[in-house]
Formats: structure tokens, sequence, C-alpha cells
């Protein structure tokens, strides 16, 4: 399963524009999307999800490669193998050995931080990703060379990227992934709320932590509980930044940098301690 949907594009004044895809692809070639230092990125983690969602996840639907191929020298394989079925029951034999070894664990007592580890190479990973500048990533990953995996994935998000219109920003107007226009209207006609653009950018930085409209309990998440997450990431120090990349204010100036954003202020970059520059051991 490797799919990519744009839930936020933007266009700022500037002509400069920021999309967020929300992606579900194989876990195991995750550290190669890592690589791409444009993106901002959030991600479902395996330290999050108890182990026997995760063992149930793989026995439903567990990564397979899209086609076996032949070993050769160097990075890319060769053509693919003759027995296509028999090198996916051995596959998934692997994990359902993973999967007795992971209930053993379980039963033990380990913390699911390690147990979830022996299920990755079966298991899925949802990302979130925002980037002003996708254009490498398509050059080097839509491309014969790219493992197959991630080159579907890149394929799939460049169609959905060259077909979509961007929403025209004014300046000023902030790019929010995961709210919707009825919510945003609900925060701006609220009169006891009075800083509505600081709590519409508090709720969407809950919702990337969460890689999701939804709680992780899967229903609809109150403004009580957004806040109280973002408290909860950003309210101490040190804060965890990371979900408030996705969120910047559009500039009429296409050469301003901010964070890993070209033509945007990204919401991160205005927060005092977003990086800790004099780290201090904790005694």
């Amino acid at each position: 399963m490797i799919l990519a949907r744009i839930i936020k594009d933007s266009l700022s004044p500037g002509e400069v524009r920021l999309t967020t895809f929300v992606l579900t692809y194989p876990r195991f070639f995750h550290s190669e999307f890592l690589t791409h230092r444009m993106f901002s990125r959030n991600a479902s983690s395996s330290r999050a999800i108890p182990v026997s969602k995760q063992i149930q996840m793989i026995k439903d639907n567990p990564v397979i490669p899209l086609k076996f191929l032949e070993n050769k020298k160097g990075m890319q394989g060769g053509d693919p193998i003759a027995n296509q079925q028999e090198a996916t029951d051995v596959w998934l034999n692997g994990r359902d050995k993973a999967v007795e070894i992971a209930n053993q664990l379980m039963q033990m007592n380990v913390s699911k931080q390690y147990v979830n580890r022996i299920l990755e190479p079966w298991a899925h990973i949802t990302v979130i990703c925002s980037a002003t500048d996708y254009n490498n990533f398509f050059a080097l990953r839509v491309h014969p060379d790219a493992q197959p995996e991630i080159c579907e994935l890149a394929t799939k998000m460049h169609n959905l990227y060259s077909a979509n219109q961007p929403d025209i920003l004014l300046e000023g107007e902030w790019h929010l992934p995961f709210l919707t226009k009825r919510e945003v209207e609900h925060v701006n006609q609220n009169p006891l709320i009075m800083d509505k653009d600081k709590t519409l950018i508090k709720m969407s930085v809950a919702r990337c932590a969460r890689v999701s409209y939804l709680t992780h309990e899967g229903k609809v998440p109150s403004l009580k509980e957004d806040l109280e997450l973002y408290d909860r990431l950003l309210g101490k120090i040190p804060i965890h930044a990371s979900p408030a990349e996705h969120q910047a204010r559009a500039l009429n100036d296409s050469n301003f940098k901010s964070g890993n954003f070209t033509g945007w202020e990204q919401y991160r970059k205005t927060l005092p301690n977003e990086n800790i520059t004099n780290f201090k051991e904790i005694k």
C-alpha cells in the first residue's frame, strides 16, 4: 500500500508554493525519504503504537515488495525473479516468525519501543510532509534507478502536485494543515477566542504531531484536546518543535528564507528556544 494525498496547498503573494502531503508507504524505505532535507516531516512512531495493534496491522495489511528483483552488483536490483509467489510466501513466513518473537517479548513485558522494531519490515508508516521545493526529490525518485517502492510514491506525489491548483493566500495569511474551513470559521466567529490566528495555529500543530485530523483514539479532537497537546509539546523547554514546521505565514518575498522554507515565514522560527544552542545536562 503506497498512498499520497495533498491536504494543504497554498501559493504566497511572492508566488512561492507550499504543499503539504500525507503519505503512507513501507517503513523499510523511510530512511531514504529522510535524506531529503528540504522537507519538514512528522511520522507515526513505532514507539507509540501498541504491539498488539502493530501485529494486527501487519497481519491484515503487510508490506510486500512490488516485485522481487534479482540480486546484482550495485544498489539497483535486476529483472524480476521468475517465481514471485514463492518469494512472497517466504517473505510472509518471515513476518510470521517475527510476530512469534514479538509475542514472546510482549509476554515478558518488554517495551513496545523495542518489540515493534522487529515488525518494521512488514509495517507501513504514515508521514506528513511539507515543502516549498519538491523538484530535487522528484528528479531523484521519479527515476528508474530509484527503488521501485519509493519511485511509485514519488510518482504519485508528482502526479498530484502537477494536477492540483493551490489556494492563493494574501500576505499574512497562514498555511495550516489539517484544519477544515468549517473549523476555521468556527474559531473566527467565536467571540470568546481572543487570539484567533494563534488558536488555529496551535490546532494545526497538534494535528501535525498526531499526523491526523483525528486523535489517537480515532475521534475528532476537541479544541481543548488540541490545545492541551500543543502545550505538552511546546509549553516547556526543551520544546518538541518539529510539528510547528508545517505552518507558515504567506509573504510577498520569494527570496525570504525561514527554516527549510523559501518565501514563507515558518511558524517554528517565530518561537523562542526552538533550537537549543547551549545544552546543559539535566541532573
